[in-house]
């Protein structure tokens, strides 16, 4: 038994000895130098030839062991390497931001002294530096480089990793100017270029660069490049999620305008009722205006055609430039100009007026549509008015047809129910009333026709049309004045000569037509004396007027041509009618004059000066004269009758 033991318990070899020790340093991740050094210790301890050979076997296989251990350690680390930036660049939403990620880990996983990314430009087909970590050269961070370029060039184009142990030296590279002074600039030697690859398309080149010669192992540049893919991934994400948010924002805009579309149709169509309702309920201009101007916060004034005034609210009087309105109109779109905004009213291509808004400088499209709407009810409103105003100028036409009618002549005519009807649609013919007739070159009868429909509306008379002239009656009393008055404002309004001429003033209707023909009389007269475009009664036309008149007044005559000189020798008892009746029967001689009255030709002078100081500087002109001389034969032979 002893024995056996002694055989068990024998002392082991130096070679197992180092055997063992080999693996408790393998266990303990001694340094490769270590294991190296074994045999020499061996051979130093004196260990035989035989032992020391087995010792060198088992420290290669063991240093052989050593390096695989190192070779899994490292790629473990960069596998980790590799997870942590994938996680990293997950994480990431902002371009910019995986872009500096992605260099910053490729210089820390490879050790190198810069790192930088290109990215390629399908319009300008180049690839352009995007970012850079620990470069100094603004050249170099500026850098363009053209497809097949230099290394990167070269990447960009292929589709390959290439590397260059000294850039400066290898001519395997299209050298350029720009480009080599860049790198020179930077100082880079040592050059690893990697595609950024997505699929087939190839989106640029990531590198890793030292400013010394330096060999790139094979596992560099596996390991280069799956950073390469995992950061291509990631800018293909990080850009579909741009391009998401950027979508998102563009709808979220959509949705944003198409809600304030909504809101402004809801209050457009809101504002419309409203103001359909006013209209329906027979509400005028002046409270549509006031609604107008409360929906939108300014002042209003709607206007006519002719640019008279239909109401105002909240603002001064004002009219918009011709050509604002002509804008408006052939646009049919609310105008600004100066600081107003202009909206033809029209229904269709006819204009019916226009609404003029004040006090707002800036309008948003939903109000410029609120006005333009506005504009349409007015349309409507002015529409309704005009066919009111058409139905009622109809009735009231029929009735100055009938009240024109000859009594004498009509077989139907009752002045009473005449009377009763005229008084219904608000005229008393007990009042005094005038005739006036309206004439203008024939184109423009038509809109004669209506501007004297609208201006006797204002009169509170009545309008028509009777063989071919527009015919007015209207209270007044002094038809001579009315017929100027008219005369003045149609011509302005239709931009063409209207001739008036007046009768008057009448009470009752039998009295009508005839004041018609002497109104017609008088507008015959004015064209063939020539005052066309000018308005008078047959008063107005002198002697011409005592010729024309039915109710020829000779006393009324004689004093309005003669009256102040009658009045002056009434009251002073002086001679100058007198005086007057020997000039003209002498032929307006002074000598023959002053031999018939038997005075000094100094008194026929003196009594001639006080007759130019009573009826004017222009009494002697030959018209006057002819007046003058007319209205003394008629004085003389209305004394003369009565005094038979």
């Amino acid at each position: 038994m002893t024995a056996g033991r002694r055989a068990d318990a024998r002392k082991p070899s130096p070679a197992e000895t180092a055997a063992r020790r080999m693996l408790d340093l393998l266990a303990a991740d001694a340094p490769a130098q270590e294991l190296a050094a074994l045999p020499a210790r061996s051979r130093a301890a004196g260990a035989a030839p035989e032992d020391v050979e087995r010792i060198e076997e088992t420290t290669e296989v063991a240093l052989s062991v050593r390096r695989v251990l190192d070779q899994y350690r490292r790629r473990e680390t960069e596998l980790v390497a590799l997870f942590d930036t994938a996680g990293d660049l997950a994480g990431l939403r902002d371009l910019d931001a995986v872009l500096r990620a992605i260099v910053r880990r490729a210089r820390t996983l490879l050790g190198s002294d810069v790192a930088y990314l290109t990215l390629n430009d399908p319009v300008a087909q180049d690839t352009f530096m995007r970012v850079t970590e620990g470069s100094v050269s603004a050249a170099f961070q500026q850098l363009r480089l053209g497809m097949g370029e230099g290394l990167g060039g070269l990447v960009a184009q292929t589709a390959r990793p290439y590397a260059s142990t000294d850039y400066r030296t290898d001519r395997r590279y299209r050298h350029t100017g720009t480009i080599d002074d860049g790198v020179a600039e930077e100082g880079l030697r040592g050059i690893l270029g990697v595609p950024l690859r997505l699929g087939e398309e190839i989106i640029g080149v990531l590198f890793a660069a030292d400013r010394t010669p330096r060999e790139f192992t094979p596992d560099a540049i596996a390991l280069l490049g799956s950073l390469a893919d995992h950061a291509a991934v990631a800018i293909d994400s990080t850009r579909r999620m741009e391009e998401t948010r950027t979508a998102l924002a563009r709808l979220e805009a959509a949705n944003a305008t198409a809600r304030a579309h909504g809101e402004a149709l809801h209050q457009a169509s809101d504002a419309h009722d409203r103001l359909s309702k006013l209209v329906l309920r027979g509400a005028g201009t002046d409270e549509v205006a006031a609604e107008i101007a409360a929906l939108l916060g300014g002042g209003v004034a709607v206007h006519d055609t002719d640019g008279s005034e239909l109401a105002r609210v909240g603002t001064a009087p004002v009219s918009p430039t011709t050509v604002t309105l002509d804008a408006s109109h052939s646009e049919g779109r609310a105008v600004h100009a100066h600081g107003v905004w202009t909206c033809a009213v029209l229904a269709g291509a006819e204009p019916l007026g226009r609404i003029v808004l004040t006090g707002r400088a800036d309008l948003p499209e939903a109000d410029r549509r609120l006005l333009e709407r506005a504009a349409l009810v007015t349309a409507m409103l002015l529409l309704i008015r005009r066919s009111v105003a058409e139905t009622e100028d109809r009735v009231r036409g029929e009735l100055l047809d009938e009240l024109l009618a000859d009594p004498a002549t009509s077989t139907h005519w009752d002045g009473g129910s005449l009377t009763l009807r005229a008084r219904r649609l608000g005229l008393d013919l007990a009042r005094p009333h005038a005739i006036a007739v309206l004439d203008t070159e024939p184109a423009l009868r038509p809109r004669l026709a209506a501007e004297a429909a609208r201006v006797v509306r204002g009169l509170g008379g009545l309008a028509g049309t009777r063989h071919g002239h527009s015919v007015l009656l209207a209270p007044c009393d002094r038809p001579g004045a009315l017929a100027r008055e008219l005369a003045a404002d149609l011509t302005r309004a239709l931009g063409a000569p209207v001739t008036v001429g007046a009768a008057g003033p009448g009470h009752g209707p039998e009295h009508l037509a005839a004041l018609h023909g002497e109104a017609l009389r008088c507008v015959t007269a004015l064209h063939a004396l020539d005052h066309t475009g000018e308005g008078a009664d047959i008063a107005d036309l002198g002697f011409v007027g005592v010729l024309l008149g039915d109710r020829a007044d000779v006393g009324a005559y004689v004093e309005r041509v003669l009256g102040p000189v009658m009045a002056y020798d009434s009251e002073r008892g002086t001679e100058l009618l007198r005086t007057l009746h020997a000039y003209y029967d002498q032929g307006a001689s002074l000598s023959r004059a002053k031999d018939a009255l038997h005075v000094h030709v100094n008194t026929v002078v003196q009594r001639l000066d006080r007759v130019a100081q009573l009826l004017g500087p222009d009494w002697n002109t030959p018209a006057s004269a002819l007046e003058i001389h007319l209205a003394l034969r008629l004085h003389h032979l209305a004394r003369a009758t009565r005094r038979r």
